[in-house]
């Protein structure tokens, strides 16, 4: 029987196949993961939240990013990048770097089939270890659901589930609330 042989990376030698390739990846314990493309409905989320948080804070001190952006979760050493962030004050960029953040106080996350068990398990407990780190939703791409996720001041997590498109989503961290109806526009419930 043949044992399959996995190739573990250093973060640099991440960092410099990153820098090579057109194809973005996660970094997590010295392995590398090819990241699928999100699909239409993925893409439509995705872009409407970080238009309406890009509009939002043209004015204010927080900045969002797309899934451009990578963030090191420095506690665990996971590279990856978030659909939507907000950091607010200045980006603590990782030393040498100008596409790693390390500081967002908002991560969202649209679901997918084959991501929606990590984005809501494991990869929830790492961002969790980030100090500046206080909201978190997970948005159903075939469904209208959001799981919003409160960091409390004793440091308990609250979750508000949103099931009804004429209903709000209040993220705390940056006092902005969104329609459901706006996040879900141009949604194509037949796509797939």
């Amino acid at each position: 029987m043949f044992k399959r042989q996995i190739k573990f990376y250093t973060p640099e030698e991440y960092l410099a196949l990153e820098e090579s390739i057109d194809q973005k990846s996660e970094y997590y314990n010295g392995e590398i993961f090819a990241m699928a493309g999100g699909s239409y409905n993925h893409n439509v989320l995705s872009g409407n939240f970080y238009a309406a948080l890009n509009q939002f804070l043209m004015n204010r001190s927080c900045t969002a990013f797309t899934s451009d952006m990578r963030l090191l979760v420095e506690s665990v050493e996971l590279y990856t990048y978030p659909d939507v962030m907000v950091i607010c004050g200045e980006p603590q960029l990782v030393p040498g770097r100008t596409d790693t953040v390390t500081n967002p106080v908002l991560i969202i996350e649209v679901l997918s089939k084959s991501t929606q068990d990590y984005d809501r398990g494991l990869k929830f407990e790492f961002y969790r270890t980030i100090d500046s780190f206080q909201d978190y939703v997970l948005v159903d791409q075939d469904r209208v659901h959001l799981e919003y996720y409160r960091k409390q001041p004793d440091g308990r997590w609250l979750l508000t589930e949103i099931k009804a498109v004429d209903a709000f989503l209040t993220l705390e961290s940056i006092g902005l609330s969104l329609s459901i109806r706006q996040i879900y526009n141009k949604v194509d419930w037949f796509a797939g």
